[in-house]
């Protein structure tokens, strides 16, 4: 029968052996990464409803050309060193970074006079970033491989690319729906019209009803943002604001006065007008 007892070495990565413990187990070098660079990115709607290949300009620490690496003599190219430690249950065996190379395994063996201390120079150099259609402000999306080199045989860092919206002059976001405010005169509501609104993907007419009410709502399906979650489009909300004359000449004032007790100026809602709190269900449904 096999000893249960056997598979222990294993499971702490070590060996019992010499009267103490052997926590983390043979040393196994572990390759250093270099620095993350963070940049910004500033997108408009139209860039963020397409996605949109951008090319930056960046500066990297990379290896220095001619240099040269050897063996860290503290860990024997290890990157950390082991240090065994008297404790009331025996020896304690613990692994701790190297001081020597901080951890790469290797240190500079031939350094080229511009290079630093780590045999780096920094390095101007362009950088394409494909940006994904509906990505939102703030969202943080990551270019494997392009930041700053690490000593030796590291891995280079990443890039970090924070999206930056940059305000549409009409439009307004939320989330993957688009808002757009227009205005229509006092006349225009009574007798109805068309308008021409300019979306991001082109120019559309809306019939805008007779009789309608400043603060309707006219949703225009798939006229929004890409989801990123890959959940389709959504839609561009069109918000009604009825302009109220705020200078009369004098026959238009008493053209008002004429129809203060007209039933057709009364206000009579309907259950067909929608209350302010069934325009915000409206705009999240």
């Amino acid at each position: 029968m096999e000893d249960i007892f056997s598979q222990f070495g294993d499971i702490f990565g070590g060996h019992f052996g010499g009267g103490g413990f052997g926590f983390g187990g043979g040393s196994r070098q572990v390759r250093v990464k270099g620095s993350n660079l963070r940049i910004r990115v500033k997108l408009e709607l139209q860039d963020m409803l397409n996605g949109v290949e951008k090319k930056v300009k960046v500066k990297r620490m990379v290896k220095a050309k001619g240099v040269t690496y050897k063996t860290c003599p503290g860990c024997n190219g290890q990157g950390s060193v082991m240090r065994i430690t008297n404790t009331i249950l025996g020896r304690m065996q613990t692994a701790s970074t190297c001081g020597t190379c901080q951890g790469a395994g290797k240190i500079v063996d031939h350094r080229p006079k511009d290079a630093d201390a780590n045999g780096m120079v920094f390095l101007e150099e362009t950088v394409s970033i494909n940006i994904p259609p509906g990505v939102t402000d703030g969202v943080q999306l990551k270019v494997s491989g392009k930041g700053n080199d690490a000593p030796g045989d590291g891995i280079p860092g990443d890039i970090l690319v924070v999206v930056q919206e940059v305000a549409h002059e009409k439009l307004k976001r939320e989330g993957s729906n688009l808002h757009y405010d227009l205005y229509i005169s006092f006349s225009e509501a009574a007798l109805g019209t068309s308008k021409e609104i300019d979306t991001l993907t082109g120019i559309v007419r809306l019939k805008v009803e007779q009789g309608t009410q400043s603060g309707k709502i006219l949703r225009l399906k798939g006229k929004g943002l890409e989801s990123l979650e890959g959940y389709g489009k959504g839609d561009l909300l069109v918000h009604i604001n009825v302009w109220t004359p705020q200078k009369l000449s004098g026959k238009q004032h008493e053209f008002f006065e004429s129809m203060l007790e007209n039933e057709n100026f009364l206000p009579n809602p309907t259950d067909k007008e929608k209350s302010f709190f069934d325009k915000v269900k409206d705009m999240f449904t």
